[in-house]
């Protein structure tokens, strides 16, 4: 638990030091696109890196070369975990927003609006960006999730990941032009949770594959545009009024995230870093 709350704190203290700093010194990501475009680029990529930086170094700290030998050997593939979890990884959350979609039509007579982006550059994009959730993965859920679900269990530890994780991205629903200005907080803390429940269990069944996080984590980045969300700007994320597909994505979020949570009911750190029979 000491190392656990060290890594929150370091975390977050990295995080939101180099972002808020960043904003003010370089204009923030709505700073029109001139030498402070440099600035913004690289300290916001470095406060987003941050947990596995920090991972890295408090492991190298406790248990050397070996153990942070231990946390990379995690990003190579496996041999032991089939194709299916990796169309899994990339699937999920395409799949989720889809159902949102038909939801929706069902709910109020209406489609969303689909986003523009075609399918094959969200497959390559995802693919590219796979390597940067290195700079996340490794934190979260490599060092994190293991270390949690000594404490609580695997599926609590999901949960309390997920809302450490969420709150982590605060400073995005207050900087303009950030990804999530405009945003519901609440909403948000609600969707993220439920995703760090499915990455848990992904991350159980894979038998500790942090690729397959780090492909997750790509995948949910680059499909959710696939049914566009309409921001509320200039509003409080906290007192704001968020769209029904907000609303539907949670739910439907969550609904999966309960039948995930049945599954791990009851799993250890230990059985979370054994193989099972749903690898293959």
């Amino acid at each position: 638990m000491r190392s656990l709350l060290k890594f929150f704190i370091l975390t977050y203290l990295v995080s939101w030091t180099v972002w808020i700093t960043t904003t003010y010194v370089g204009g923030g990501p709505a700073a029109p696109q001139s030498g402070a475009a440099v600035i913004n680029a690289l300290g916001f990529l470095l406060g987003t890196v941050a947990p596995s930086l920090v991972a890295l170094a408090l492991t190298a700290q406790a248990e050397g070369r070996a153990g942070v030998l231990r946390l990379l050997r995690q990003i190579v593939p496996s041999p032991t975990v089939g194709l299916g979890w990796y169309v899994f990884a990339v699937g999920y959350f395409a799949a989720i927003k889809l159902g949102v979609a038909l939801v929706h039509r069902i709910a109020t007579g209406a489609w969303p609006t689909f986003g523009q982006t075609p399918w094959f550059l969200m497959a390559v994009a995802t693919i590219i960006s796979t390597p940067v959730q290195a700079g996340e993965e490794i934190g979260w859920r490599g060092y994190a999730l293991p270390l949690l679900a000594g404490e609580t269990g695997l599926a609590g530890a999901s949960i309390v990941l997920g809302m450490i994780w969420a709150c982590w991205h605060l400073p995005f629903f207050l900087i303009p032009g950030s990804d999530n200005y405009g945003q519901s907080f609440p909403v948000y803390l609600l969707a993220v949770t439920a995703i760090s429940v499915a990455m848990a269990w992904l991350y159980w069944r894979s038998n500790g594959s942090l690729l397959l996080t780090m492909l997750m984590h790509a995948a949910i980045n680059n499909t959710a545009g696939i049914v566009v969300v309409p921001p509320s700007p200039g509003a409080s994320p906290f007192t704001n009024n968020p769209p029904l597909l907000a609303w539907f994505t949670a739910a439907l979020l969550w609904i999966c995230a309960l039948f995930f949570l049945v599954q791990m009911r009851g799993v250890t750190l230990q059985q979370a870093r054994q193989p099972n029979s749903l690898q293959h």
